[in-house]
């Protein structure tokens, strides 16, 4: 898990300008994985809007670049992401009926969304706490890796106030209503240890393993079939939303949009010569 651009030995994407913009979300490419890395350690990465837009643009140039094939999420220091640092926001003058709806769904509702929708897989590496809109970013990726000094914690009641950020989307879809309103009304750190065993975190790993485990399930990920595994992402995402007829109609069509792909003749070619296959993305 790189810490900085420099530590990429095989970047296929030019350094970055010095602005702080750029030195505050981290960005490089290797070996076709994209690694969007936070970067305010002495805030425990608290986000602000200008770094959340800055990875809402980097996770679309993922989906729209076909030499990316995966994305890893992580972050500098103890913390993954505090929560939505919202000192640094725009000044907007006097609040309005509808102005922290409109902010809700611009800001936090977006970023998740962006998440949900890339059309690569995304990994979160876990370095630290998860909190509030932190954890939520978490538990929109496609796979969590936590390591084991993470803890996840439901912020929001702590301050008198509603999840957001897709928070009551995402967590009853992952370990049902009961158990997510138990984290959202009390409010608790949960340990890594527990999250994995509740269903938030695909594997818990010591901490020092975090970056080369990631690493491993990126380059997994990215040597795979790219358009299937977009698909998929597609398919199980809008399954938990749709009647029985609209996911098997959606299913039908997803294999029939694959079987178009250079990856889904080369997976059935190679599997008829008895090699392995040779997956280019396309």
């Amino acid at each position: 898990m790189p810490s900085s651009p420099e530590d990429i030995t095989e970047s296929t994407e030019p350094a970055e300008p010095a602005d702080p913009l750029h030195s505050l979300v981290l960005h490089a490419t290797d070996n076709g994985v994209s690694w969007i890395t936070l970067n305010r350690p002495e805030a425990m990465n608290a986000v602000t809007w200008e770094q959340r837009e800055r990875v809402i643009g980097l996770l679309a140039e993922a989906s729209a670049d076909p030499a990316v094939r995966a994305v890893v999420l992580t972050a500098t220091g103890r913390g993954f992401c505090a929560g939505a640092d919202l000192r640094g926001a725009p000044a907007t003058g006097e609040r309005v009926p509808g102005d922290v709806a409109r902010t809700i769904r611009l800001g936090a509702q977006r970023l998740i969304a962006a998440v949900l929708d890339c059309e690569k897989p995304v990994i979160a590496a876990v370095n630290g706490t998860a909190a509030g809109i932190g954890a939520h970013l978490a538990f929109a990726c496609d796979l969590v890796l936590a390591a084991g000094s993470a803890k996840f914690i439901e912020v929001f009641v702590r301050r008198g106030l509603v999840p957001d950020g897709g928070g009551a989307y995402l967590l009853p879809r992952l370990i049902g209503p009961q158990r997510a309103k138990e984290l959202m009304f009390f409010g608790d750190s949960l340990p890594a240890a527990e999250a994995e065993r509740l269903g938030l975190v695909n594997r818990v790993v010591p901490d020092e393993e975090l970056a080369a485990t990631a690493r491993a399930w990126a380059q997994r990920l990215a040597e795979g079939p790219t358009r299937s595994i977009a698909l998929t992402k597609q398919l199980v995402n809008a399954s938990l939303d749709a009647d029985r007829a609209t996911a098997f109609a959606a299913e039908a069509m997803a294999q029939e949009i694959n079987m178009t792909t250079q990856d889904a003749n080369e997976g059935v070619a190679s599997f008829v010569e008895r090699r392995a296959p040779k997956y280019r993305g396309v």
